[in-house]
C-alpha cells in the first residue's frame, strides 16, 4: 500500500493505475460471501468449472448440483448461482460452492416462510438418528421420527424422493439448524377433513377407514380426520379373541357407523354389520335334540363354547359335559380347537343362545349300570371317600354309589361301625336301590348278612327272658337277649326297689331275668323290665300262697313257699 502511494506521487499515471488496482481488489474483496451468477465454460471429471468474472475460473463439485439425492444434468454453457468462498486458493482457481449458493438464497425465503407461519416444501432424501434429512431447496432440515405423521410409520421408503409439505418448527441460521414436521401439516389437514366428516356424519353411514390402533378390546380406525372405535365383538360374527387375529395396523377396512354421540364425538363401528348375519334361520336348523359336529373355541370355569358354524357358537355347561365328571374344570374334558359331537338342547333366538349337551352324546353310565345291575346284585368295589353320612364306592362304569352309615352294620351305630373303614379298601356291597334319574345308587354292606333282629320274631310280648349285660348307660343297660338280639332295660325298670335302680351295680356280661315288654322293630330293640318280672312274681306269689284277707305279709308267704318247696325235696 505504501509502495502504491509512492509510485502516485512520482508519476500520475502510476497513480491511476494504482487507483484502479485498488477499486478492483476492494470490488474483489466485496465478492468473498456473495452469491454470483456465472458460467459453466467445461466439465471435467466430477467437476464443473465455473467461470464467474473473477481473475480465475473456480471448480463446484458436480453433486453439489444434486436436488434431493438425484443426479445433476449439466451442459457447457448453463447459467447457474454459485457462492464465493474466497476469491483465489493456493493455485490461484476462486473457491465456489452451488450448495452454499442454494442454501443461502433458500434461507432467505425460508425465514421469510418460518415468521408467516407458512407451509414449505421439501424432499425427504436421507436417514440419520432419530430422525430424516430433507431438502428445502438447498438447505437440509432435520425431520424428527415422530414428526413425519400421525401416527407411527413401518415404511417410510414411499415417501422418499417425493416433495412434501412440511412446518417448520424451529430455525437456528447461526448454527445452520433447521427442525421441520410432516406430522403438524397432516394435523392441520386432518382437523378440516374432522369438522368436514363430524357434520356429515350419521348412524349406518358405511365408510372407508385404516386401522390406527389396536388394543385388547377393538381397535380404532381413522376416518379421516377422525378416529372411531371397532369393538371387538363387532368385527365379526365368529368369536375372536383378540383384535389381532382379524386385524392389522395400517389395514384399509369399510365400516359401518353403529352410534354416533354428537356431544361426546365417540364413534362406534362397526365390520360384521356389513356381513349376513348367520344367526338367520339358525333355530329352524339347529333344533332341540339333534346332534351336530362343532369345534372348541374358547373353555370358561362354568364351561366351554362350540363354534357349530362360523358366526354360530353355543355354550356346553359344565354340568352337561360329563356324567361321571362332576367337580372339574371344562379344560380337563375338552380343549381349545377340538372337534366334539354334542347334542343341541336349547335354541333362545332373541337372547342368540344356544345350549349344548357333550354328555348326550355318550351312553348314560346310570341306565346301563341299571339294567346289567338291578337291586340284589352283589358287587365289589373300592372305597374312593368317606364323608359324615357313610362311604363312597367306585363301581363298574366309573360310577359311585353310598353306603349310608345305617346301611353298614346291624349290630353297630353308623358312626362306629364306619370307623372300620379307610379310603381304597376293596369292600363288597349289595345294590339296594338305582335312581337313574337323580344318578344315585344306594348301597347296602350289613345287607350281605341276614338281618339278627329277623329273630325277634320268635319272642313275644311279656315273656321272661335271660338277658347278658352288654352296656352300661347312665339311663340304664344295654344288654343281649336270644341270639344276640339288642335290647335296654331303662334304669327306673331294674328293680322294684328305688335304692336298687343304679345301672352301676351291674357288670358287662351279668346275666339277667327281665320281662319284655316291647317289640321296638323301627329302632331294632327289645325293651325289657326287672320290675315288672318282679311285680308278676310278687303277684303269682300271693295268688298261690295267701290270700288279701290273711293277714300275712309278703314275707310270711314267701317263707312258706320256699318251706313247702323243701318239704316236697325232701320227700
Amino acid at each position: 500500500m505504501a509502495r502504491r502511494s509512492a509510485l502516485r506521487e512520482a508519476d500520475p499515471s502510476t497513480a491511476d493505475f494504482a487507483a484502479m488496482l485498488d477499486e478492483s481488489l476492494s470490488k474483489s474483496q466485496g465478492f468473498e460471501g456473495a452469491v454470483m451468477r456465472g458460467t459453466i465454460v467445461n466439465i471435467i471429471g466430477d467437476f464443473a468449472i465455473v467461470d464467474v468474472g473473477l481473475k480465475s475460473e473456480g471448480r463446484v463439485p458436480l453433486k453439489e448440483f444434486a436436488v434431493g439425492g438425484t443426479g445433476a444434468e449439466l451442459r457447457t454453457g448453463d447459467t447457474v448461482e454459485v457462492f464465493v468462498d474466497r476469491m483465489e486458493n493456493r493455485d490461484g482457481e476462486a473457491m465456489l460452492s452451488r450448495e452454499k449458493a442454494r442454501r443461502e438464497e433458500s434461507w432467505t425465503a425460508l425465514e421469510k416462510a418460518f415468521q408467516d407461519n407458512q407451509r414449505v416444501t421439501g424432499t425427504i432424501f436421507g436417514r440419520v438418528k432419530g430422525g430424516f434429512t430433507v431438502d428445502l431447496n438447498g438447505a437440509v432440515a432435520f425431520l424428527p421420527g415422530s414428526q413425519v405423521d400421525v401416527r407411527p410409520v413401518r415404511d417410510v421408503g414411499p415417501l422418499m424422493g417425493s416433495p412434501q409439505p412440511f412446518q417448520i418448527l424451529k430455525m437456528d441460521r447461526r448454527r445452520g439448524n433447521i427442525v421441520v414436521s410432516r406430522r403438524a401439516v397432516l394435523e392441520e389437514s386432518r382437523a378440516e377433513d374432522r369438522s368436514r366428516l363430524m357434520g356429515q356424519l350419521s348412524e349406518g353411514q358405511v365408510l372407508d377407514g385404516v386401522v390406527k390402533n389396536i388394543t385388547d378390546y377393538g381397535a380404532f380406525v381413522d376416518l379421516g380426520g377422525v378416529d372411531g372405535l371397532l369393538h371387538v365383538t363387532d368385527i365379526a360374527w365368529k368369536r375372536i379373541n383378540h383384535p389381532s387375529e382379524a386385524l392389522n395396523i395400517g389395514q384399509q377396512v369399510k365400516v359401518q357407523v353403529i352410534r354416533f354421540n354428537p356431544e361426546t364425538q365417540r364413534i362406534s363401528l362397526g365390520m360384521k354389520q356389513l356381513m349376513a348375519d348367520p344367526w338367520d334361520g339358525a333355530a329352524a336348523k339347529y333344533p332341540a335334540g339333534i346332534k351336530v359336529k362343532g369345534r372348541v373355541t374358547n373353555i370358561t370355569d362354568y364351561g366351554a363354547f362350540v363354534e357349530l358354524e362360523p358366526g354360530v357358537e353355543g355354550l356346553v355347561h359344565v354340568s352337561e359335559m360329563s356324567w361321571t365328571k362332576k367337580n372339574v374344570h371344562p379344560g380337563k374334558i375338552v380343549s381349545t380347537s377340538q372337534e366334539v359331537e354334542v347334542m343341541v338342547l336349547d335354541v333362545d333366538m332373541s337372547k342368540r343362545r344356544i345350549s349344548l349337551g357333550l354328555k348326550q352324546c355318550l351312553d348314560n353310565p346310570w341306565d346301563t349300570f341299571a339294567d346289567k345291575y338291578p337291586a340284589g346284585t352283589e358287587l365289589d368295589g373300592e372305597v374312593r371317600n368317606i364323608t359324615e353320612f357313610g362311604l363312597f364306592v367306585g363301581l363298574p362304569g366309573d360310577i359311585d354309589g353310598m353306603v349310608h352309615l345305617s346301611d353298614l352294620s346291624w349290630d353297630k351305630a353308623g358312626e362306629d361301625a364306619i370307623r372300620d373303614y379307610k379310603k381304597g379298601d376293596q369292600v363288597k356291597v349289595k345294590v339296594l336301590d338305582v335312581d337313574t334319574e337323580k344318578e344315585r345308587i344306594s348301597l347296602g354292606v350289613k345287607q350281605l348278612l341276614n338281618d339278627p333282629f329277623e329273630k325277634a320274631g320268635n319272642l313275644k310280648k311279656g315273656e321272661v327272658v335271660t338277658a347278658i349285660v352288654a352296656g352300661i348307660q347312665e339311663n340304664g343297660l344295654d344288654v343281649t337277649v336270644t341270639d344276640g338280639i339288642p335290647g335296654f332295660i331303662r334304669k327306673t325298670e331294674l328293680s322294684r326297689e328305688r335304692s336298687e335302680q343304679r345301672p352301676d351295680r351291674f357288670a358287662i356280661g351279668d346275666k339277667i331275668d327281665a320281662k319284655i315288654t316291647n317289640i321296638d322293630r323301627a329302632s331294632r330293640r327289645v325293651v325289657l323290665s326287672v320290675k315288672a318280672r318282679e311285680v308278676d312274681e310278687e303277684k303269682q306269689a300271693m295268688a298261690d300262697y295267701g290270700s288279701s284277707d290273711s293277714g300275712a305279709s309278703l314275707g310270711d308267704i314267701l317263707g312258706a313257699a320256699l318251706r313247702r318247696a323243701k318239704d316236697n325235696g325232701d320227700k
